[in-house]
């Protein structure tokens, strides 16, 4: 995908990952990661979890709202970097609600103790995946021989100010 804009290969590589990881700071100041459903995002820009309102994790983000979001699937990698927000908008909840939804959740969505979290990202850093044939052969070069593999330096990486 040499000619695609950086903007659109981070949304393709976040609608191709099923799972995002959410990183956030605990009341301890340690870095907790933990799996999280994206719901939806209509621009990498901002991206939409459910969640229950009562969890340590949404305690810590109301404490320190920067937070960090990992995609990764077979087209690539993309780390977002910025701020969440708790949001309880009802009817943005029951818009995003899914059946799959109730397999995590306690409730429904209107249960009073699910809520959203809104993360507005500031950039997106992304690194495109040469697709699984390549990889490994420039794997299998940086192993067997004094030619490391391809590094972030080509332009299949980058950061996307959003």
């Amino acid at each position: 995908m040499p000619d695609t804009d950086p903007r659109e290969l981070t949304a393709e590589i976040m609608k191709d990952t099923r799972i995002a990881t959410l990183t956030y700071v605990d009341g301890e100041g340690r870095l907790v990661s933990t799996p999280m459903g994206t719901q939806d995002f209509e621009d990498p820009g901002t991206v939409w979890f459910i969640t229950e309102l009562d969890t340590d994790k949404v305690a810590a983000i109301r404490q320190r709202p920067e937070v960090n979001v990992a995609y990764a699937s077979d087209k690539g990698w993309v780390s977002l970097s910025g701020r969440a927000v708790v949001n309880t908008d009802d009817a943005k909840l029951e818009e995003l609600w899914d059946p799959s939804v109730s397999a995590w959740m306690k409730g429904d969505a209107k249960d009073p103790n699910n809520g959203l979290l809104e993360i507005t990202a500031e950039t997106a850093e992304y690194w495109e995946s040469p697709g699984k044939a390549a990889l490994l052969v420039q794997l299998v070069k940086g192993l067997a021989s004094k030619d490391k593999a391809a590094d972030e330096d080509d332009d299949s990486s980058g950061v996307v100010q959003l």
